[in-house]
């Protein structure tokens, strides 16, 4: 070390140590809100637990959100609440410990939720598009299953007696919550209808089959294992679990015929004579109906397919519960015992409404999702409850131009010292949020349901902005490159931990340690 800079540091530690660093800083500098909200800021991280053991691991798995949709649901939260949106936090920003997650699978730059999933659940990275396999496997290929599977969290959180949950809003057979619990070769194959017949031949079983026989396939994989089974499962997906037969429809049944399976089995059925003491439910009054106290055993599907954007739920036909009320009611559930619990709750409609180009759903869904965090933390004790917020990936949606302070995130670009929209080389204004490849620009109004796009032409490209509200929910950003919906991105995305053992939350760490802070916490290996 140059011996100048070394005099230098010595002086200013000194300055520090002496007390001289308040004497020396101007009055109106010490007193702005921002030096001293950053000083308090320090001084709560200096406070934080040592403890390192945990009674309970709840962890939140934001679908798709990335940095850059962090940044302007923050913002977005708000500027709904009146306020410029810049200097606010959602909720899980303000927990102490935040590392950076990088999210590579084991063969491709730029990930999948299958791959990132199972590296969360097992300890270790593995190929696109399988579940609860080692890298060894080949996608779609059911002989190479046997020998690869690997165990996840839950199933160990089982073997040590916890009890279990799985949450989400997406298909409780989807990528995400399937790597809770499931060995797949391919992640499509969440029931027996999606799966080739070769792999139905070869012994496989489809997703949905695995859920609702998760204990006796996990008691067969592993000699002298007891387990009950997981606790509590909710979310949609209800098309997977039921016969192709218009006689098994539920109420509120969308299609003609609900049910996929062509197997002729109604696994929602073999689940109740199963379990006598659960209960299955398909809608809000079933949940409403739920009593925490007493209820040993919750099967809750909601949606034929994903359950509705949040905000879409209002349109539902029996309606469906928030993610934050699902996870109040599984927290209150799990709890019941004493042994401890591991739940994850996933929000999978963040990443569906950013794979539409539409950044006022994925915005709003992410908001909800705080919403479900804030419930968790408000709903267990900081000091023996790890709780987790994460992603799995990010997507190609950025925040761009220069914007003044407190401009609509959802707007047209509007500069620093103007009160009129900036206008690009071509003429016309631009939108401070957008997505590089996608199907493009939609100025659908009031259309709160982002999938509609899908039903139109591609219209990537640039368009006249002029006479459009870029702000209304129906609004789909523009996009550069025209592909059928909008991609993954391949950068780190963030990691926010709080309570025992959330210190080791840190730095920039592979996807597939987020296991690891799981069982360090948990101590689940050991048994």
């Amino acid at each position: 070390m140059n011996r100048n800079w070394k005099v230098a540091c010595t002086a200013v530690a000194f300055a520090v140590s002496a007390g001289l660093q308040a004497s020396v800083l101007p009055e109106h500098q010490t007193n702005s809100a921002w030096f001293t909200d950053a000083q308090t800021k320090i001084t709560q991280k200096l406070a934080t637990n040592n403890k390192f053991k945990a009674k309970n691991v709840i962890l939140f798995v934001g679908d798709g959100m990335g940095i850059s949709t962090l940044t302007s649901a923050r913002i977005h939260k708000g500027q709904l609440a009146g306020n410029p949106g810049e200097e606010g936090y959602l909720s899980f920003e303000t927990f102490p410990h935040t590392a950076l997650v990088k999210t590579y699978n084991v063969d491709a730059q730029t990930p999948d939720s299958a791959g990132t999933m199972t590296a969360m659940m097992s300890g270790l990275k593995t190929d696109v598009g399988v579940i609860g396999v080692d890298e060894d496997i080949e996608r779609g290929n059911c002989a190479t299953v046997a020998g690869n599977e690997v165990i996840t969290a839950l199933e160990l959180a089982e073997i040590k007696g916890l009890s279990t949950g799985v949450v989400s809003t997406a298909r409780i057979t989807h990528a995400t919550p399937a790597a809770t619990y499931a060995k797949s070769a391919d992640r499509n194959w969440e029931d027996v209808s999606d799966m080739p017949e070769e792999a139905v031949t070869g012994g496989c079983k489809d997703i949905a089959d695995q859920l609702v026989n998760f204990e006796s396939y996990l008691e067969q994989r592993y000699t002298g294992v007891d387990v009950d089974g997981i606790e509590v499962v909710m979310g949609g997906g209800r098309r997977h679990f039921l016969p192709k037969d218009e006689a098994f429809n539920s109420p509120d049944a969308q299609s003609d015929v609900e049910g996929d399976r062509t197997d002729s089995r109604d696994l929602t059925a073999e689940w109740q004579d199963m379990y006598e003491n659960g209960v299955y439910i398909y809608d809000q009054a079933g949940f409403d109906a739920i009593d925490t106290e007493t209820t040993e055993r919750v099967f809750g599907l909601f949606n034929e397919s994903h359950m509705q954007y949040e905000a879409d739920r209002a349109n539902d036909i029996a309606g469906e519960p928030s993610v934050a009320e699902m996870t109040e009611a599984a927290i209150n559930i799990l709890d019941n015992n004493e042994n401890g619990f591991f739940l994850m709750v996933e929000s999978g409609r963040i990443d569906h409404a950013h794979h539409a180009g539409n950044a006022a759903g994925a915005l709003t869904d992410t908001l909800a999702f705080e919403q479900a965090v804030m419930a968790a933390v408000e709903n267990t004790d900081p000091s023996e409850t790890l709780i987790l917020v994460t992603a799995d990936h990010g997507h190609v949606f950025t925040i761009a131009g220069y914007p003044k302070r407190g401009n609509p995130i959802l707007g047209k670009v509007v500069n620093v010292g103007s009160e009129e929209p900036a206008t690009a080389s071509d003429g016309t204004p631009y939108t401070t949020l957008g997505y590089t490849n996608g199907l493009g620009f939609r100025d659908l109004g009031d259309e709160t349901n982002s999938d509609v796009t899908y039903g139109l032409d591609n219209a990537a490209g640039r368009v006249d902005l002029t006479n459009v509200d870029t702000t209304a929910p129906g609004y789909h950003q523009e996009a550069l490159i025209p592909l059928s919906s909008e991609t993954h991105s391949g950068e780190d995305i963030a990691l926010h931990a709080t309570g025992p053992g959330s210190q080791l939350a840190q730095g920039v760490v592979e996807q597939n340690v987020v296991f690891h802070l799981i069982n360090q916490a948990l101590g689940l290996v050991n048994e």
